[in-house]
């Protein structure tokens, strides 16, 4: 749990980077318009502001590209543990951009900032999902797993609830508020010494047997470590059979090529379900459905993510990643036709707000029960350490440019249709619930072994050719089914 909690900081730092930035946006824009006034002596124009306020809230997602892609070559040189400490250099030098601004008189400072602290960002979504999979036993792989995903709806949480006006929200104190996550960058690196690398790493790539026993022997509490030793080094022996995997080749090959779609298009689904764009407009509907503190209702948005979040880590092990993510979006797409049904009819019926905003809270619900945690850390389950990293840095990327997209196209598509915009998300929540029918495996209590064979039988490609374990069999024939 030190171990595991240690790494979920990381998570906690990009899920409160991601909220922050919301709540000070009418502050931070009269900063821009008052350094722009000193240095030109005239107001800035509102196209300008409004490009500058997209810029600093998209700039972040643009950092989140850039590190997940860096994920594969961090952790293959230098070790899941490491790379984690090293990022934390970034959390340090962003604080320092974003806290300054404000003194400094430079907006400049803050958008440099928002891109390096999307840098940790992205490099945190790969790291701390595979180092907490690597680090589990196969019966808690799912419920630790999920685990990223708690931290980063506290994190979002924190930023809400620190935004408030008499907190951190104001004029004279916004720059601690962007500046905040230097406080978690540094608990992190006095923790992560205390903490044991990956013994998946330590066997597997640096051929480190005693090291990666012992280590397993601490984390298990116990001696008896001989299964999890052997299906390591039956994994070893599998990449030893195999050449280099690179990112080209995840996609050229059979083997890999039904993995990493699968992977491509749960990260899709997290990001293309809507559920950033409902965080967008839920203010707007609690406004109109007359609450006199929409933050608060925004904040009741925030507590439903993370008790949901809370209920997925106690019932995943029990239920399965498959079941959960088919029930997440369905429930997503039924509470998305109420909730553009609500906002169509709004100005008709006046109780459709209370609907609007049940809707919203059930939206979220569903939202964390699957699409939410299983697509971060399903990734690290679909393959073997072989080719991991480079699948995670892959499905890191899609996941930070579909995010950016929404960021940056939301807006302009809601102008365009109106409440009616959630019916777009209805039909892709539709379309990938099919896709995750059909295509995704169930990976409850499987090595990561027996998955990579249910995918190499998939593809054709017969255990005997990759030297799969003798129980490979009957975990294709459970892939099958």
């Amino acid at each position: 749990m030190l171990a595991v909690g240690t790494a979920v900081i990381g998570s906690l730092q990009f899920g409160y980077n991601t909220g922050v930035i919301n709540a000070p946006q009418n502050i931070i824009e009269s900063f821009y318009n008052e350094t722009w006034s000193g240095r030109f002596s005239e107001p800035i124009s509102k196209t300008t502001l409004t490009a500058l306020w997209s810029l600093s809230v998209a700039i972040f997602s643009v950092g989140g590209m850039f590190g997940s892609f860096s994920v594969g070559i961090f952790a293959n040189h230098f070790g899941r543990r490491n790379s984690m400490l090293m990022a934390n250099v970034l959390a340090f030098i962003a604080a320092g951009f974003m806290g300054s601004s404000k003194l400094a008189a430079s907006f400049e400072m803050l958008i440099i900032g928002r891109f390096i602290v999307g840098l940790h960002s992205g490099l945190s979504t790969g790291f701390v999902p595979m180092y907490v999979e690597e680090i589990s036993p196969t019966s808690l792989r799912g419920a630790l797993g999920t685990l990223h995903q708690l931290g980063v709806v506290v994190g979002i949480l924190m930023a809400q609830v620190f935004g408030i006006d008499f907190i951190m929200g104001n004029d004279s104190l916004w720059p601690l508020l962007l500046g905040f996550p230097l406080l978690p960058a540094v608990l992190q690196c006095a923790l992560l010494p205390l903490c044991p690398e990956s013994p998946r790493y330590l066997l597997i790539n640096c051929n480190e047997e005693s090291k990666a026993r012992s280590i397993l022997m601490k984390l298990r509490g116990t001696d008896e470590v001989s299964e999890d030793m052997q299906e390591m080094k039956e994994e070893s022996q599998q990449m030893m059979r195999e050449k280099k995997v690179t990112i080209p080749e995840l996609f050229r090959s059979p083997i890999y090529r039904q993995p990493i779609m699968v992977a491509i298009m749960l990260q899709l689904s997290q990001q293309l379900s809507g559920i950033n764009a409902v965080f967008y407009y839920s203010t707007g509907i609690f406004e109109r459905a007359g609450v006199s503190q929409p933050v608060y209702a925004t904040i009741g948005a925030g507590v439903v993510n993370t008790i949901f979040t809370v209920v997925s880590l106690f019932v995943v092990e029990h239920v399965g990643r498959r079941p959960l993510h088919l029930i997440g979006l369905m429930g997503m797409a039924v509470s998305a036709v109420f909730l553009t049904a609500a906002m169509a009819l709004l100005d008709q019926l006046g109780w459709m707000c209370y609907v609007s905003m049940v809707a919203v809270f059930c939206f979220v619900a569903f939202f964390e029960i699957g699409p939410g945690p299983i697509p971060w850390f399903i990734v690290s389950e679909l393959f073997s350490q072989g080719p991991r990293p480079a699948a995670v840095a892959v499905a890191g990327f899609s996941n930070w440019s579909a995010n950016f997209l929404v960021g940056m196209g939301f807006q302009y598509v809601e102008q365009l249709c109106g409440p009616y915009v959630f019916i777009i998300f209805t039909v892709l929540l539709l379309g990938f619930f099919v896709f995750t029918y059909f295509t995704v495996p169930e990976t409850k209590g499987r090595t990561f072994d027996e998955i990579a064979a249910g995918f190499r039988q998939s593809a054709g490609h017969g255990p005997d050719k990759y030297s799969a374990p003798e129980d490979s069999k009957s975990s294709e024939q459970q892939y099958l089914m």
